[in-house]
């Protein structure tokens, strides 16, 4: 018997229809769901979070019921996290990987590469165009759920240990230091990423041929910056840094 036995052919959707012809409630709320999703994700990543409202997604997705979202999602936070998580888990699954290659080093770049390559390779594997990296973009930028999108972040297991094991590779590292790289090490991961996939998406050049190429680039680029020397500034004095009271 096949493998694909009992299953019928694929729909326009490119599902897989059951062969007595029958599609049940919850196969047409998932199916509901997903579409919802691709197009809030393709319409966030082209204008933004706070540009595009949820009657927009709707009617984008196809959807007569301008409430879909807030009846899926339950809010646009809701809709962000989902979004979200409907790509951690591969990337997750790669970066899994990697912190368990690496494990034991001692090595700065081999933990900035377990934060870059998983996104550029989950990105490659979806193939173009993607939309994902300019969301991340879109969303770091947003004052309202950037902290929706951080906080999702933060539920990685595998990007904490990364974090961890860059952190115990630079013990001399101040903390005001670590903080302001970690802003600047964030932002040229996620913009440099956005960028590629923008160009991509449009036919335009790129520097590198491929997103393992770029991935690596990009992975040098933020090595050198965690590695960059830190230059000590003269503490300012009491003077300089009290300012006199207003009468």
């Amino acid at each position: 018997m096949p493998d694909d036995a009992g299953e019928g052919p694929e729909s326009d959707t490119g599902t897989v229809a059951p062969m007595n012809g029958r599609v049940t409630r919850s196969d047409r709320v998932a199916a509901t769901r997903e579409t919802l999703l691709a197009a809030a994700e393709r319409l966030f990543a082209e204008h933004g979070l706070a540009a595009v409202s949820n009657r927009q997604i709707s009617q984008e997705a196809g959807q007569g019921n301008n409430t879909a979202v807030s009846y899926h999602f339950g809010s646009k936070a809701g809709l962000v996290r989902a979004i979200v998580r409907r790509h951690t888990e591969q990337i997750e699954r790669i970066r899994l990987r990697m912190v368990r290659g690496f494990e034991g080093s001692t090595e700065v770049r081999d933990w900035i590469a377990c934060m870059v390559e998983p996104f550029a390779q989950h990105l490659a594997d979806l193939g173009t165009p993607t939309w994902y990296g300019r969301f991340s973009a879109q969303a770091m930028g947003d004052l309202v759920y950037r902290e929706t999108v951080a906080q999702e972040a933060l539920n990685s297991p595998s990007l904490a240990r990364a974090g961890e094991e860059l952190y115990r590779c630079l013990p001399d590292l101040p903390t005001e230091v670590r903080r302001e790289r970690q802003d600047m090490a964030r932002h040229l991961m996620v913009h440099t990423i956005a960028e590629r996939e923008r160009a991509l998406a449009e036919g335009g050049d790129t520097p590198r041929d491929s997103w393992h190429r770029a991935a690596v680039g990009l992975t040098d680029a933020l090595t050198g910056l965690w590695l960059a020397p830190v230059t000590e500034l003269p503490a300012r004095s009491g003077q300089e840094a009290v300012r006199p009271e207003r009468r």
